[in-house]
C-alpha cells in the first residue's frame, strides 16, 4: 500500500509562488501515476497536474503555463510548482496515486495524502 505525505503550501498574494512536495512509501513513484488534485470549499475535486513513468505529464487548462509537474524517482518524491497564482487557485491539494496509468478522474485513484492549503490573496 502505498502512504503519500504532502508538504508546502501556505498563504500567497496573488503573482506569488508556492511549491508542494509529495514523498511516497516504497519505490512507487515511476510506476504509479502521480497526480494533484484540488478542492476549493463547495466545489468538486479537480485534477490539476499529474506524471507518470518517464515523464509523461498532463495540466488541467487552468494551470498551464503556470504550474509544473516534476518527479525525483530517487527520493520517491513529486512535486508541483505554482507560479503566478491566482486568487481561484486558492484550494486544499492533494496527491494521489494509481498504478500504471493516469486519469483526470479523482474516482480513479486510491492512494491520496492528507492534503495541505493554499490560499492566495487578491
Amino acid at each position: 500500500q502505498v502512504q503519500l505525505v504532502e508538504s508546502g503550501g501556505g498563504s500567497v498574494q496573488a503573482g506569488g509562488s508556492l511549491n508542494l512536495s509529495c514523498t511516497a512509501s516504497g519505490s512507487t513513484s515511476s510506476t504509479y501515476c502521480m497526480g494533484w488534485f484540488r478542492q476549493a470549499p463547495g466545489k468538486e475535486r479537480e485534477g490539476v497536474a499529474s506524471i507518470v513513468g518517464g515523464g509523461t505529464i498532463s495540466y488541467a487548462d487552468s494551470v498551464k503555463g503556470r504550474f509544473t509537474i516534476s518527479q525525483d524517482n530517487a527520493e520517491n518524491t513529486v512535486y508541483l510548482d505554482m507560479n503566478t497564482l491566482k486568487p481561484e487557485d486558492t484550494a486544499k491539494y492533494y496527491c494521489a496515486a494509481r498504478p500504471i496509468s493516469c486519469s483526470p478522474s479523482p474516482n480513479e485513484y486510491n492512494e491520496w495524502g492528507q492534503g495541505t492549503q493554499v490560499t492566495v490573496f487578491p
